[in-house]
């Protein structure tokens, strides 16, 4: 029986770009706060890039599901680690104000890329499962495309539409910047439970850690 085909609107490469970049950002980390070392976490994760790339048939996607997951939650466990070393390590004042700042800012911008690659692969089943359907009208997310009339979109030319990834990293930036959503309603309750926690990174990313720095240039 042949497997039911995946609809092709949706690149995967940003999130990759975007995985693989969040990763690379832990370079920037002093050497005492990288959980492991920093050659292992991108290891990992062009590891599990590798099945989405040379498996594209919808019967691997269990398959690509575990990969993806798994490369996302090491980045995400290495970030949490991380800050739980940065902050720890802040009363001792064992790191220079301009390492403070730049773990800081490698942090926030990990902390965004992450969250964007979570929403991107949880939201609707994942980008496998929105492919499969003529057009994304049910999710965690209320995008305002949702919100319009079908002849609407119809006219304009987004009867077809559905979040890509952009539109998860916009998302993810507003939640690190206005510590909540802005022009997307947060429906479930998980997507709820996952932004608390980013807004919770990118609030001592930024409130705890950059003050710090500055206080004591």
């Amino acid at each position: 029986m042949p497997s039911q085909p995946v609809r092709q609107g949706e690149p995967r490469w940003p999130a990759l770009v975007a995985l693989v970049g969040a990763s690379a950002l832990f370079y920037a980390l002093p050497e005492a706060l990288r959980v492991g070392p920093t050659w292992l976490i991108i290891a990992i994760v062009a590891l599990c890039a590798t099945p989405p790339v040379v498996l594209r048939s919808y019967r691997h996607y269990l398959i690509l599901q575990i990969c993806g997951h798994l490369a996302v939650g090491t980045v995400t466990v290495a970030m949490i680690g991380s800050l739980s070393l940065l902050v720890s390590r802040l009363p001792g004042h064992k790191e220079t104000p301009e390492q403070l700042l730049r773990a800081a800012a490698a942090l926030w911008a990990t902390n965004v890329l992450v969250f964007a690659a979570w929403y991107w692969r949880l939201d609707a089943g994942g980008p496998h499962q929105r492919d499969l359907r003529v057009s994304h009208t049910d999710g965690a997310f209320l995008f305002p495309q949702m919100t319009l009339d079908p002849k609407i979109r119809e006219e304009m030319g987004e009867g077809d539409w559905s979040p890509h990834f952009v539109d998860y990293l916009f998302l993810a930036f507003n939640t690190s910047t206005a510590f909540s959503p802005t022009d997307v309603p947060v429906l479930s309750r998980w997507a709820k439970l996952l932004m608390m926690v980013q807004s919770a990174i990118s609030l001592a990313a930024i409130a705890i850690l950059a003050a710090r720095a500055i206080n004591i240039l």
